[in-house]
């Protein structure tokens, strides 16, 4: 008796989007290391939280496809690139990525839509949120190393930046959830 719920092309974006989340978590987790090394403790720290937070979407996709009946195929995870030469590099690495990730995203939002397969879609929606809260928090970092100077930061500022990321929360305020009188 066949038990597969999702569509071959389906299943295959999501082991696809399986091994993107786990490269993100390797960037992250690279990139917080190149933190620590560089004495940015509280950098590292955040970078590492949201190591973990990247591969527990990977293991949100795994189970998705495991409850829907189809094949989970673990891939090769792409290495990480070079170390970012700078707190501003690797912010702009890091938006970059998240980027790439919403792309990805909306591209399977897009076939389970085509596809009527919607409780793939339904899922997806969560990872659209998701999504939103990662370009968000990149924005975030980016404004900090802005104001702290960008590429020409100075050690003090960036010595205020760390610290300010070591008390940072993982998650960012949306839009949509801002109001006039809670901005």
């Amino acid at each position: 008796m066949e038990t597969n719920r999702l569509s071959d092309a389906l299943a295959k974006v999501l082991n696809d989007q399986m091994t993107v989340e786990a490269h993100n978590a390797q960037i992250y987790l690279a990139y917080a290391a190149w933190a620590s090394d560089k004495g940015y403790d509280g950098i590292s720290n955040f970078l590492f939280r949201h190591s973990a937070e990247e591969r527990n979407h990977m293991m949100k996709i795994l189970e998705y496809i495991l409850k829907r009946g189809a094949k989970v195929v673990v891939t090769a995870i792409p290495d990480p690139g070079p170390e970012p030469a700078s707190v501003n590099e690797c912010f702009e690495k890091i938006f970059n990525s998240e980027v790439e990730n919403t792309k990805s995203i909306y591209n399977i939002v897009n076939m389970s839509m085509a596809e009527k397969d919607w409780a793939t879609w339904n899922f997806m929606q969560w990872f659209v949120k998701e999504q939103t809260e990662e370009e968000t928090m990149a924005l975030d970092l980016l404004s900090k190393i802005k104001i702290a100077g960008g590429a020409s930061a100075d050690t003090d500022a960036l010595y205020a930046l760390n610290n300010d990321l070591a008390k940072t929360p993982d998650d960012a305020t949306l839009a949509q959830d801002t109001s006039v009188t809670n901005p």
